[in-house]
């Protein structure tokens, strides 16, 4: 039986051409394994608290040596803010002046709103990041980088724009509030405000923030008294940041662009709206980046095809490194 089965091998080798190794295919390996790896970043995981904890802390100190390494060029920032408040006037909406002067003379609420300006912008975006890290872990990636990139492109607008906030124009009777009832913790104005730039008010960072916080709670809470305080924390940084004339309403227009730039960015990168992406579900460990992570759904059918065409690993189940060569038969 030996002898037949060997003389049967022969004889099929003998009227079939020897299979020849496709010379493409390393780089279709290479091809694969950097989409493995692209695919990986993209996949939604459980971050790791250590290094959420590091970026953040790394990346506010950043954030506040930039902005305050930004020279203040006065005069160019009082310009563009009489500029603002013609433009203001000039449309009829120049109304920070009158909210200024009316929420000043109520001594208990314009003290709370100087305390509300110092400190929630900072605790409650810190909140929200812990709430996302622990309860949609899958969602935490893609709505960080919303936050990073918006706050990133804002210190391009304080280089760009120096603005004087109301409270320092020249000839204006706005009511530096923190000043007159001399309340603590504002780098605004006060003993504070030589560690501080004084003329980056342009775009505004706490709508910025405070409208991430809202869109982020009333698109993943499920509560609805939280989805409604969510929707009322960004309205209520805008009366507070105009009642105590550290911004023009226009400023809050310029931390909304930049919003609008972050969530941009967001879907770019991970083909989605940060609250349109899957929960995060285990489905392995992932060879390239030690952590568990889970698929995307990918957008439609001709992407389906382009990933069945040219990559079939997922960064669940990474190509090989030692995976031999496709065969290649002549016809």
């Amino acid at each position: 039986m030996g002898e037949t089965h060997v003389t049967a091998h022969e004889g099929r080798s003998a009227t079939s051409p020897s299979p020849i190794v496709d010379e493409a295919a390393p780089e279709a390996r290479r091809r694969n394994r950097a989409l493995t790896r692209l695919r990986s970043l993209r996949s939604p995981r459980r971050p790791r608290l250590w290094f959420e904890i590091l970026l953040i802390a790394v990346s506010y100190w950043l954030y506040s040596l930039v902005r305050n390494a930004v020279p203040e060029q006065k005069a160019a920032a009082l310009a563009n803010a009489d500029w603002i408040w013609s433009a203001e006037q000039s449309i009829g909406l120049a109304f920070e002046e009158t909210v200024n002067h009316a929420v000043n003379s109520v001594t208990w609420l314009i003290v709370s709103m100087n305390y509300y300006y110092a400190t929630l912008h900072f605790i409650v975006t810190i909140g929200v990041l812990v709430w996302l890290y622990r309860s949609h872990p899958g969602r935490y990636a893609a709505t960080r980088l919303v936050l990073f990139s918006t706050t990133a492109v804002a210190l391009l607008g304080y280089y760009l724009y120096p603005l004087a906030p109301p409270r320092l124009m020249n000839g204006a009777n706005f009511i530096d509030t923190v000043l007159v009832h001399e309340t603590w913790g504002s780098m605004a104005s006060g003993d504070f405000k030589n560690m501080s730039n004084q003329y980056a008010a342009m775009p505004s960072m706490h709508i910025g923030w405070s409208l991430w916080c809202g869109l982020t709670i009333f698109a993943l809470a499920k509560a609805p008294w939280a989805r409604i305080l969510g929707l009322l924390y960004p309205m209520a940084t805008l009366v507070v940041i105009v009642a105590t004339a550290n911004h023009f309403w226009l400023d809050a227009v310029g931390g909304m662009a930049c919003l609008a730039f972050g969530y941009a960015l967001s879907r770019a990168w991970y083909g989605s709206l940060p609250h349109r992406l899957p929960k995060w579900v285990p489905t392995g460990k992932s060879r390239l980046t030690g952590v568990r992570t889970a698929r995307l759904p990918r957008p439609g059918p001709a992407a389906d095809a382009l990933a069945r065409e040219d990559a079939p690993a997922t960064a669940d189940t990474p190509v090989r490194e030692d995976a031999p060569a496709t065969a290649v038969r002549h016809p």
